[in-house]
């Protein structure tokens, strides 16, 4: 299999994703101000879930952009990926059924280090498919980014339990780390 090929599965699971998402927002009760208001969480989590779906597939882009081979453990390693991102909706749909509430918040947040965890198995897949003078392992680095979000995702979880809007702020903080895509694939090799 081509890296182009597994780029375009994941393409079509982020497209599934992303669509049973928006299908999941709700309009308002009634046609006033007050229950526009009241779909505003959801709104923010529905936000919230795109842009960390969009940072994953944004990056997995550029992390194949480097790739030349795929073996079975990169496949898997990438299932794993998308499972946990297949997972997103569930739980944007708990959060929207029992509001900003500490297990709906913390269950997005195993769901992010869950996905977290896969992208770095990726990761390591893809190296060890090429061996250590991959361009992955050049670009990758130490890969701090990913252990900082993994942390902070930690953080979240157990966060959950006190204030859920604590989670949440760990949340965004790990989307704004990532907002501008992972430009260590960008450097000549």
């Amino acid at each position: 299999m081509s890296p182009g090929r597994l780029n375009a599965l994941t393409d079509g699971v982020v497209a599934i994703v992303l669509t049973i998402m928006v299908l999941g927002l709700n309009f308002p009760a009634e046609p006033t101000l007050h229950a526009a208001l009241a779909v505003l969480p959801l709104l923010g989590a529905y936000l919230l879930a795109f842009v960390n779906i969009a940072l994953y597939w944004n990056n997995h882009h550029h992390l194949l952009s480097s790739t030349r081979k795929i073996t079975g453990s990169v496949l898997w390693a990438n299932h794993a990926l998308l499972f946990w991102l297949t997972l997103v909706p569930l739980v944007i749909r708990w959060i929207d059924d029992a509001g900003v509430t500490s297990w709906p918040v913390a269950a997005y947040g195993v769901v992010l280090i869950c996905a977290g965890i896969s992208y770095q198995l990726l990761e390591r897949a893809l190296i060890r498919a090429e061996g250590e003078q991959s361009g992955v392992k050049r670009a990758l680095g130490a890969g701090f980014k990913e252990w900082i979000s993994v942390g902070l995702y930690a953080v979240a979880i157990a966060s959950a339990f006190v204030s859920p809007y604590v989670s949440v702020a760990c949340y965004v903080a790990v989307a704004i780390l990532w907002i501008v895509p992972d430009r260590r694939f960008e450097r000549p090799a």
